[in-house]
């Protein structure tokens, strides 16, 4: 639910509530939680108030400037052993995020955008870098959501043709300048 945006930033959590909906006990709750606050999914207040982070622009830079680091460099790792398969079906997701914008649905938007470069990265056997990455997106889910209503998209990502296009002609600089430009440029409209 966070990572996809399902949570807007600041929305408070309970233990109860989280037990609930996931039909579990308040251990298992609160376990969660606290490795979603580990990570920097949640945070916690002074007072123990659970909620999704609300990112200052500091926070998004820092967070943009790490996807700018990791995902080229996951992409290059990739690229010897993309094949036209997984180019395949990377068109097939960019595909469903046509689908997502039509239907104006945010978290299938930002679920399928992140399909389509979880499906490239696991590609790079570069099990730490992608966990790392992962953890970036869980951070950034509930503002990604925020990102979405500004953007007001009507078409896929353009960066995502330039990326299945360097990925077709096995061109490593292309794929890095598209992946680092995907990853970076809308997070830099949120900045107040």
């Amino acid at each position: 639910m966070i990572v996809h945006g399902e949570l807007p930033p600041g929305e408070a959590l309970t233990l109860r509530g989280i037990g609930a909906q996931f039909g579990v006990s308040m251990t298992p709750a609160r376990e969660a939680v606290r490795r979603l606050i580990a990570e920097g999914a949640l945070v916690m207040s002074s007072s123990g108030r659970v909620a999704t982070p609300e990112l200052s622009n500091e926070r998004l830079e820092e967070l943009a400037s790490l996807r700018a680091l990791l995902e080229p460099e996951l992409a290059s790792r990739a690229l010897p052993r993309a094949h036209f398969a997984l180019i395949d079906r990377m068109e097939v997701i960019n595909q469903g995020i046509s689908q997502a914008i039509a239907r104006q649905d945010p978290v299938g938007y930002i679920r399928m955008n992140l399909e389509f470069h979880r499906a490239l990265y696991l590609r790079a056997q570069a099990p730490a870098f992608l966990a790392m990455t992962e953890t970036v997106w869980l951070q950034l889910g509930p503002t990604m959501r925020k990102l979405y209503g500004r953007l007001r998209r009507t078409e896929p990502p353009q960066h995502h043709r330039l990326i299945l296009a360097a990925l077709r002609a096995g061109d490593e600089p292309s794929l890095r300048l598209a992946v680092r430009a995907d990853v970076t440029q809308g997070l830099r409209m949120l900045k107040n």
